[in-house]
C-alpha cells in the first residue's frame, strides 16, 4: 500500500504551494496590523478579539497599537492560542468550544459582558471578529440550557441550512447576537475589523452579528424535538446605538483567490478563476467541479467559497471539504493528470483537525488498498477515514485566518 509520505509530485507541490500563497495574504496578523495603521485612534484603546483568527487578529492589534492598547480580551478555539497574545499581561486569553459550544462558551460569555461593563465610560473599543465567533463566545437566557443549545447546534451543523438561516436560530436563543451586544457598549465608540467567513462578505453573518442589526427574516422550521424550545426575534437596534460603532473587512476569500492567481501567473500556469461554486451540496460540488477539470483545457480552475453538509445521526470523521474532496476522487480515479485541494482556510475541517484533502487520480485505489470503500465512507459521513488511508489529508495547524474555503483543481498538459 502506498504511503502518504511517497505521495509527491510537482503537481501536488504545485498545489500546497498555491494554497500557502492564498492564506499568507489573508493572515490575520499583517491584516489587522495594515488596517490599524489607516485609522485615527485615541490613545486609551481596548480589545476585544474573537474567533478562530483571534489571537493572530489580536498580534497584528499588539504591533499596530503598542502601548495605546490599555487592556483586552481575547477568545479562541481550544489549541489556537499563541505566544504574542497568552504571554501580554495586559490580555486576558481564553479559549472555547467549536464547533458545538460548551461550558467554556458561556464563561466567555460571562467574562466578554464584564469587561465591557468594567472599562472606563471614554473608552474606544477596537473589536476583532472572525469565523467560530458564534461557538465560541454565549450568553443564555435563563430558559435555554447549555444541553438544549448544543443539541440545537449539532442539528443545524448537518441540516444542510444556508448560514444566514443557521445564525438567525442561534440569534433566537441568544442574549448577544443578532446585534444585542451593541446594548453592553453604553455608547461608547467602537471600531469593528471583521474577516468574514460567510458568503458574499455579509458583515451581519459573522458572529451572527454581535454589533450589527438583526436579520429580522422568518426563522427556519426546527424538528419536532425543538417545539418547545423558547425562540425570540432579537429586539432591532436603533440608528443611534449603531452611529458609535465603524465597520470594516480587513481580509476575505476574494482577497486568497487573487493572491492564488498571482502565484499562478508566476510560475507560467493557466488560471481560470470561478465567481460561484457549482453547487451547494458538499458532494454535487465534488462531482461536478470534476467533471469540469475532465473537460477542462490543461491549467488550474479555483473556486472560493463554502459548501454544506447534510450528516447521520452519528458522523464519522470528516468534514465537508473531506468529503468533497472524496467525491470528487471517486470521478478522477484512474485519471493521471487531474488532482484537486479543498481546504478550509482556518485550518480545519469539520470535527478534525485538518484543513482538507489533496486527491489524485490514484486516491481511490489507495483508499481501497486499506479495505475502505468510498461511497459508504461517503454515505457516513466518514470521508476522512478513507482520506487518511489514502494519504491524501492536509494538516497545517492554525493558519491564523477564516476566510470559508480554498478549492483548486489541477489538470496537467499531456
Amino acid at each position: 500500500m502506498t504511503k502518504p509520505q511517497d505521495i509527491v509530485s510537482p503537481e501536488r507541490l504545485l498545489l500546497l504551494k498555491l494554497m500557502q500563497r492564498g492564506l499568507a495574504a489573508v493572515n490575520g496578523r499583517n491584516c489587522v496590523h495594515t488596517a490599524l495603521q489607516s485609522l485615527t485612534l485615541p490613545d486609551k484603546l481596548y480589545l476585544v478579539a474573537i474567533g478562530k483568527a483571534a489571537d493572530a487578529m489580536a498580534a497584528g492589534a499588539i504591533d499596530a497599537l503598542g502601548a495605546r492598547l490599555r487592556a483586552g480580551l481575547v477568545i479562541t478555539r481550544y489549541g489556537y492560542q499563541d505566544t504574542p497574545v497568552y504571554r501580554d499581561p495586559r490580555l486576558l486569553s481564553l479559549e472555547a468550544g467549536h464547533p458545538v459550544p460548551d461550558e467554556q462558551s458561556l464563561a466567555a460569555g460571562r467574562a466578554l459582558c464584564l469587561f465591557l461593563e468594567r472599562v472606563p465610560a471614554e473608552a474606544h473599543f477596537i473589536f476583532l471578529i472572525s469565523g467560530g465567533t458564534s461557538s465560541l463566545v454565549e450568553v443564555l437566557p435563563d430558559n435555554i440550557s447549555l444541553v438544549q443549545l448544543q443539541a440545537l447546534n449539532r442539528w443545524l451543523l448537518g441540516s444542510g441550512l444556508a448560514i444566514d438561516a443557521v445564525n438567525r436560530v442561534r440569534c433566537s436563543v441568544s442574549l448577544i447576537k443578532g446585534g444585542r451586544l451593541i446594548r453592553l457598549l453604553a455608547g461608547r465608540r467602537a471600531d469593528v475589523l471583521l474577516m468574514p467567513d460567510v458568503p458574499g462578505d455579509d458583515p451581519a453573518q459573522v458572529g451572527s452579528g454581535l454589533l450589527l442589526p438583526p436579520d429580522l427574516r422568518p426563522l427556519p422550521v426546527l424538528p419536532a424535538e425543538f417545539a418547545d424550545l423558547p425562540l425570540s426575534q432579537p429586539e432591532p437596534v436603533t440608528e443611534t446605538e449603531c452611529s458609535n460603532v465603524a465597520v470594516s473587512v480587513v481580509a476575505s476569500n476574494q482577497r486568497m483567490i487573487d493572491a492564488v492567481k498571482r502565484a499562478a501567473d508566476e510560475a507560467s500556469v493557466p488560471v481560470q478563476l470561478h465567481t460561484t461554486l457549482p453547487a451547494a451540496d458538499a458532494l454535487q460540488c465534488g462531482d461536478r467541479i470534476a467533471d469540469i477539470v475532465h473537460d477542462a483545457a490543461p491549467g488550474l480552475h479555483v473556486w472560493g467559497g463554502e459548501t454544506v453538509v447534510t450528516l447521520p445521526d452519528t458522523p464519522g470523521r470528516g468534514g465537508r471539504n473531506q468529503a468533497l474532496a472524496l467525491a470528487a476522487a471517486r470521478h478522477l480515479q484512474g485519471r493521471e493528470d487531474c488532482l484537486l485541494l479543498s481546504v478550509g482556510t482556518d485550518g480545519s475541517d469539520g470535527n478534525t483537525s485538518d484543513a482538507g484533502a489533496l486527491v489524485d487520480g490514484g486516491s481511490i485505489a489507495r483508499g481501497q488498498d486499506a479495505g475502505l470503500d468510498a461511497d459508504d465512507c461517503l454515505k457516513r459521513a466518514d470521508s476522512g477515514t478513507f482520506l487518511e488511508a489514502s494519504g491524501d489529508l492536509i494538516h497545517t495547524g492554525p493558519t491564523g485566518t477564516n476566510v470559508m474555503d480554498l478549492i483548486i483543481a489541477y489538470k496537467r498538459a499531456g
